[in-house]
Order: C-alpha cells, then sequence, then structure tokens
C-alpha cells in the first residue's frame, strides 16, 4: 500500500472558502497512526480486492480511496481508478524504484517481484497555484512571467498552462503545483511556499498553510495528545463557561457558589427546612433521544430529563431542590450540547430547582457520530412530619383522579420508532394527529412538569398516594401505590385519550394490554383521594390548569390471582380517538397532503434589544394564526443582548457566537451557519443583527435569507435611512421587508409597509414610527416565505403562489 497522502479541498487557510479540485498535499500524512494505518489496509482495501475478486471482477491498476478520519474511524468517501490528484504529485517522488516495472508486474499477475519501494526518510509538500477567481470564473491566457528553479528534490508540475507564441501563460485555474522534499516535513513544506511565491503572473494565489496541521502535531513533541485521541479538553471548558449563565437562571434559595467546581452546595436550612428528609430520582429520556438526533431538535429532551426525575420525587411529595445532569457523546459537539442543556434548564425553572451541576463525557468510539446519551439526578426534600404517601389509609371508594399528560412523554419509544418505520412517515412529514406540527415535533413533545401545580395539593392531606405514569403504564405504576389486597377500576371513556395513542395503537396492531403497561394514554399522574376531598382535589388542579379526570374507583381485589388494574371501555375510547386522525396515513396508503405544511423551522440573528425579534415570536406562537414557521433559534453576536431573555421567556434555544472570538468574518459567518443547520433551520431571519454578512454565507442561505430595511427601498439604501428621507424631503417613508443578497439592500422586496413623514418630524420621531410598522410587516413577510407563497428564484425574481 502506499504511504497516506493529505489534500487540501479548501480555497483559503484554516480549511476555509469553497471546495476545489485541491490546492496542495503532502506525504506522508502523520494524522494517520500505524495502528489505523494497518485496519485500512486490512478492512477497507483489501476486503475491496478480496470481494470484486470473489464477484469475478478482479482489479488490476491503481486503487485510490478517499478517506475521512472521525472519531469512529477511518470512513470511505470515494473509490477511483487511478492516483489520486494532487496526492500522486507528493506520493510519487517518494517512490525509490521504477513505476513502469511496478505497473507492468501489474498487467503481467507478477507484482509480488515488483513492488514499489518508498523512501520513508523523507516528506513531500505539494503547493498548487490558482488564478484569481477559481473556483468560480476566471480569466484565461495570463503571461506567466516568473518560474522557480528547480533541483534534485523540487519539480513543478504543470496544469492549467500553455504555450502561446513562445511564451507560458495560463489556460486553466489550477495553473501548477511546485512540489519538494525533504528530510523533514517542516523544511519540505518552507520550501514548497517559498517557490509557490517565486511564481510570478497577474492574480497567482496560493494557499500558506499546507501540512499545517500535521507541523502542529509535531511541533507539541509527541505524536498523541488526549485531543488527538478524540478528547477535546478545551471545548469542554469552553462548554462550561457557555452553561454558567443557563445555571444561574435556575437559581433559587439554598443555592451556594456556582458550576464548575467539584461537587455542587445547597443550604437546605436557607431553603425553608428544619428536619428534612431528602428525596433522590434518577431517570434518563430512553430512546426517545433516537427522535430528536434523527430531528436535529435537542431542547425538548432536556425538559423530558428533568421531567422525568422531578415527577418522580413528587411522589413522596417532596419540593425538588437541586438537579444535575449527565451528558454523554463521542465527539463534543458545543452548539448541540447547548442546545440539551438550555432544555435542562429550562425544565428547572419549570419544577423550581437548581441547576446545581452535571458532567459531560466525552467517549470517542462509543457512540457514533452525532449520537448522545443523558441522565437525570434530582435531589427535594420534604419535613419528616409530612407523611406522604398514606398507602395504609387508602379504602375501598376511594377515587382514581387522572391528571392529563402532553403525549407520548418519554415512554416506549422504542415501540414507536418500530411503529413510524411501519407507517412509511418521515420525522419530517405532516403530523397525521390533526396538529398543525410535524411529525417529529408532535412525538417530541417534552414530557409534563407537574412539581409547581401538584405540590401543594400533595402535601395538604387531601390526597393518599401519587403515583407518576412511566415505563410500565397504566397496569404498571398504579399498583405500586396500593396496600395489599386492592385494586382499582379504571373506565377510559372517562377520560380523554390523545390521538397519538390511538394511532399507534392501530398502525402497530398493538394488543390492549399492551398499551396499557406501555403507555400512560393520556394520563401522566394517578392521585388517589378519598369521596370526602375528590371535589376540592378537582378544584385545586382547575385552578394550577391541570385537566383532571375522576377516572375510576379503588375496590377489594378479587381473590389473590385477580387483576390489580381493570380498565373498562379502553378498545372504544381508542377507536374514538383515532377519528382525529389522518385518514390516508391509516389506511396505509400515500398520504394526501396536509393543508397545513409541516412548519418551517426559523433561525433569527439579533445584536440588540431584539423588538422584531418579539414581534416574529407573537405572531409565530400565537394559536390563532396558525403560522407556517416555528422559531427555533436565536443567535446573537452581543452576549448582553437583551432579545436574548424575550427569546428565552418564550421557550426559544439561544446561542451568543460572539464575532471578536474571530480571526476574519468568513470564520464567524462559518460558526454561525453551522449553529443554525445543527438545529435544523430552514429560514434565517436578520432582526437587528449588527453584522455585514459574508458573499459566502449568503450563497449558501440564498433565498433562505430575509432582512427588513427602514425605508421603502429601492429608496435610501444603507445606513441612516431615516436622516436620508427627511433631508430628501419626501413625504412618505416605510419599511421593506425583502430577500437577502450580496449587494446591500438590493434583494427581492417581499412586503412593505408605508409610513407617512409629519410636520416636525425628526429622526427619533420617525424611527419610532417606522419600527412599529415593521413590527407588521417582518412577520407577514415571514409567514410569506416560511409557506412557500413567497420563493425566490435564480433569477433573482420571486414566484408568488396562493397554495
Amino acid at each position: 500500500m502506499m504511504p497516506p497522502a493529505q489534500d487540501h479541498k479548501r480555497l483559503l487557510d484554516a480549511n476555509l472558502g469553497p471546495n476545489t479540485g485541491g490546492m496542495g498535499a503532502y506525504c506522508p500524512c502523520s494524522l494517520v497512526s500505524d495502528a489505523e494505518l494497518k485496519r485500512i489496509a486490512r478492512d477497507v482495501m483489501q476486503k475491496t480486492v478480496d470481494g470484486m475478486r470473489s464477484e469475478g471482477a478482479p482489479y488490476v491498476g491503481v486503487l485510490y480511496a478517499g478517506l475521512m478520519l472521525t472519531a469512529d474511524g477511518a470512513k470511505v468517501l470515494e473509490f477511483n481508478c487511478r492516483f489520486g490528484d494532487p496526492e500522486t504529485q507528493v506520493i510519487l517522488p517518494l517512490l525509490k524504484n521504477d513505476l513502469y516495472m511496478t505497473l507492468r508486474a501489474c498487467v503481467a499477475q507478477k507484482l509480488p517481484s515488483a513492488l514499489p519501494v518508498w523512501d520513508h526518510t523523507l516528506s513531500a509538500v505539494g503547493v498548487v497555484v490558482v488564478v484569481n477567481g477559481y473556483p468560480g470564473s476566471y480569466k484565461k491566457g495570463i503571461p506567466i512571467t516568473d518560474l522557480p528553479a528547480t533541483a534534485s528534490n523540487t519539480c513543478i508540475f504543470h496544469a492549467g498552462t500553455s504555450l502561446v507564441d513562445g511564451c507560458l501563460v495560463t489556460s486553466g485555474g489550477r495553473v501548477l503545483a511546485v512540489v519538494t522534499t525533504s528530510t523533514s516535513l517542516s523544511s519540505a513544506s518552507k520550501t514548497a511556499n517559498w517557490m509557490a511565491g517565486e511564481v510570478k503572473f497577474q492574480g497567482a494565489f496560493f494557499r500558506r498553510d499546507i501540512s499545517a496541521k500535521a507541523l502542529q502535531r509535531s511541533a507539541t513533541g509527541s505524536k498523541m495528545s488526549y485531543k488527538s485521541c478524540g478528547v477535546d479538553i478545551g471545548a469542554g471548558d469552553a462548554l462550561v463557561e457557555g452553561i454558567k449563565p443557563l445555571s444561574l437562571a435556575t437559581a433559587r434559595a439554598g443555592c451556594v457558589g456556582s458550576i464548575g467546581g467539584f461537587a455542587g452546595l445547597f443550604d437546605l436550612a436557607a431553603a425553608g427546612y428544619s428536619d428534612a428528609l431528602l428525596v433522590s430520582g434518577t431517570d434518563g429520556v430512553g430512546t426517545k433521544l433516537k427522535v430528536a438526533q434523527d430531528c436535529g431538535i435537542h431542547t425538548s429532551v432536556g425538559i423530558d430529563l428533568v421531567a422525568m426525575c422531578v415527577n418522580d420525587v413528587l411522589a413522596s411529595a417532596a419540593e425538588p431542590l437541586f438537579f444535575l445532569d449527565y451528558f454523554a457523546c463521542g465527539a463534543l459537539d458545543g452548539s448541540v450540547t447547548l442546545e440539551v442543556i438550555s432544555g435542562v434548564t429550562r425544565g428547572c425553572q419549570l419544577a423550581g430547582c437548581a441547576l446545581l451541576g452535571g458532567e459531560t463525557a466525552e467517549m470517542p468510539g462509543m457512540y457514533r457520530a452525532g449520537e448522545y446519551d443523558l441522565a437525570g439526578f434530582a435531589v427535594g426534600a420534604v419535613e419528616r412530619r409530612q407523611n406522604f404517601p398514606q398507602i395504609a389509609d387508602i379504602s375501598e371508594g376511594d377515587v382514581v383522579i387522572g391528571v392529563a399528560s402532553s403525549g407520548l412523554h418519554s415512554n416506549g419509544f422504542s415501540m414507536v420508532r418500530t411503529i413510524v418505520e411501519m407507517s412509511h412517515l418521515s420525522y419530517s412529514d405532516a403530523s397525521p394527529f390533526g396538529t398543525s406540527c410535524t411529525l417529529g415535533d408532535d412525538l417530541l413533545t417534552p414530557t409534563k412538569i407537574y412539581s409547581k401545580s401538584l405540590l401543594p395539593v400533595l402535601r395538604s392531606g387531601r390526597v393518599r398516594a401519587y403515583a407518576h405514569i412511566t415505563g410500565g403504564g397504566l397496569l404498571g405504576n398504579i399498583p405500586r401505590i396500593l396496600p395489599q389486597g386492592f385494586a382499582v377500576l379504571l373506565n377510559a371513556s372517562l377520560w380523554q385519550i390523545p390521538p397519538v395513542f390511538a394511532w399507534l395503537q392501530h398502525i402497530g396492531e398493538v394488543g390492549e394490554e399492551e398499551m396499557l403497561k406501555t403507555f400512560n394514554l393520556g394520563v401522566g399522574v394517578v392521585l388517589i383521594s378519598s369521596a370526602l376531598h375528590a371535589d376540592s382535589v378537582f378544584a385545586h388542579l382547575a385552578q394550577q390548569g391541570e385537566a383532571a379526570w375522576r377516572i375510576g374507583t379503588v375496590v377489594l381485589q378479587q381473590g389473590d390471582a385477580g387483576s390489580v388494574v381493570q380498565v373498562a371501555n379502553l378498545g372504544e375510547s381508542l377507536r374514538k380517538s383515532l377519528q382525529l386522525c389522518d385518514v390516508a396515513s391509516l389506511n396505509g396508503g400515500p398520504r394526501a397532503k396536509s393543508q397545513q405544511r409541516p412548519r418551517t423551522k426559523v433561525g433569527v440573528l439579533i445584536s440588540g434589544t431584539g423588538t422584531n425579534l418579539q414581534a416574529l415570536i407573537d405572531h409565530t406562537q400565537a394559536p390563532s394564526n396558525n403560522s407556517a414557521a416555528a422559531i427555533r433559534l436565536v443567535i446573537s453576536n452581543v452576549e448582553s443582548a437583551p432579545g436574548l431573555d424575550r427569546a428565552k421567556k418564550a421557550g426559544i434555544s439561544t446561542l451568543v457566537i460572539s464575532h471578536k472570538g474571530f480571526k476574519s468574518r468568513l470564520e464567524f459567518d462559518v460558526a454561525v451557519d453551522r449553529a443554525l443547520r445543527a438545529a435544523g433551520v430552514e429560514l434565517v431571519c436578520l432582526a437587528g443583527f449588527m453584522r455585514i454578512l459574508t458573499g459566502d454565507f449568503v450563497r449558501k442561505w440564498h433565498g433562505h435569507l430575509i432582512n427588513v430595511h427602514p425605508s421603502l427601498l429601492p429608496s435610501f439604501k444603507g445606513m441612516n435611512a431615516h436622516q436620508l428621507a427627511l433631508d430628501a424631503g419626501v413625504r412618505l417613508t416605510g419599511c421593506s421587508v425583502h430577500f437577502v443578497e450580496e449587494e446591500v439592500d438590493a434583494g427581492a422586496i417581499i412586503v412593505q409597509e408605508a409610513v407617512p413623514i409629519l410636520h416636525g418630524d425628526d429622526v427619533e420621531k420617525l424611527s419610532e414610527r417606522v419600527k412599529t410598522a415593521e413590527h407588521v410587516a417582518f412577520p407577514r413577510a415571514l409567514e410569506l416565505v416560511a409557506s412557500r407563497r413567497a420563493v425566490l428564484h435564480d433569477d433573482g425574481k420571486i414566484h408568488w403562489s396562493n397554495s
């Protein structure tokens, strides 16, 4: 096998800019360990050759494999029946024998007699010189006025050159490559860069960091580091700093210090407890995580994690005090992790507990790319005198109260995922449950947190027991709170079963008993109360906004073998709920197009107060608007931007990416682009984002990037639009929402809102009235684009549709 070489596809240093045919390479690539190289030879190259031979197509020639190194090992990108380009230019100078003899031996099937011999004492570096404009349009026929002299350890490969009237000129984008060998990679790199600089023609350009990663690794004095093995401690430390403000938002009475230490401290006395019992609970989210990872939606599972733990400690009438989380992955993705933790903090706020600490574990090889696992730990407290639950007091005739769930919660997802596969629906398809969401959105509805609404009534003495309906469903959890010799009779017609359960039962042909011991069927919590106190319990639940039903009665168990939980009318209730589902999806055929498309996932970029952001939030979250858009992520380049608080209050994930931490605008834009795509964003709104985006970013999001400008475009472009309008003496101005193009304020206009200029107006007065108009125009434009009633075509014009 040939020594490994690494090419550099991106146009600019630090692997930025557009892809090219190759800007240079070096060989051998020290980023591939000897052990990994042996695995590649055994598991990739040899298996491929053996497989072709076994299929009657033995391969003769050069077999080139393009590989990507990942935390899970090398992955094959492509095969070619030729040398790589420009890898061949740095591999062949290391060949000690005659390539022609090796190729002849291949043809004659005598390769062992002429195996290639490599000079392992040398390194080779090749730098490609390109013409200005490449890989886009570029000029040809530019005279090459100077080339460096070559020596025994250097050569020049011509690619895009021609002789015209005896003069060497450019004839392609990649003009030529200079290659040098040396006993040290550093020396070869310096010489190759110097030679590339001596190539003279107008607009000549080349990368100066070919082999930089390998040099950086060797500069550490060791071939191995913890980071090179897949664990980035620096990224973990940076993540902790990003989590700190999220954790502080959950602070409550009793918190001591902040996260980042070896342990978290909590003061029970400061929390108001004198003789407390501590109550702990731990849980995870199960394979609901797979749905979240497939959908690229990560906030909701953080809420689930908290809910599953704090709802358990409520069984002892314990107030949740603090929470700890455990996040494990193969390779840390800061934006995904922060999205999960933002969900955890939102869950803690809903539960009234503090996020006191946690653990982030990066474990290469344990998880595939994009996968992670979660575990949570909640600690609550209850005064010793509280005496809950009162299981011994439960008696015949007691009332069984069902408190509504928000849906599936976090149980049964191994079955859910299997049934979704059977349905031939994807998570991005419109939900069959009669909502305006996607299937994935509905399945990921967060588990309801009952702490604040139920704790007062649990401590009131009016409730005898509480059961959290989790794994095991109604059949498995209610018996845990019943004294021996008692059972419950439930009537499924007395509560509302959400359509998701009926759909799962129908598509999966799941038996009634299996449904009862797998899902909550719309009942997230069961309370048992005496008949005397039941009405006051219902009154409290109604006051707290909790839907609840009298779903059954406590009875004496009929014999030792009698069922502890009996449910009547389940089949009839499921059939009734099924009527709310999409008919085509139930018949197993292709579904008719939903009248409501899946909601377009929106990202908003801000820098300041976020008043336009608030208008977008109000519009998209108002149920009466039935909006086609859902804001998934708000990014600010300013950490103190008040708009971030607006997003957090609305339950929207936020992220701060400060432009000050990047060397160039392009690097900053790349980081923003990655965060948006990690969140599954499909449409980006600029709402007071005070940064000029690079052409590269604008091109990537072309047709999916909109902005609002405070004038009636095309008049008064750029800055100071209000002053320009006043100076011009016009009587009418306003705002324009438009698609973003590389030229400032030049994109196709989606919506305009006019504002009259009044006598006595100054910039401040006019600005306030135009801002009010923006709050009307921006949501209208967002709706048009999100619903695809306004689509930007390649010619820069909008195609309008009424559908």
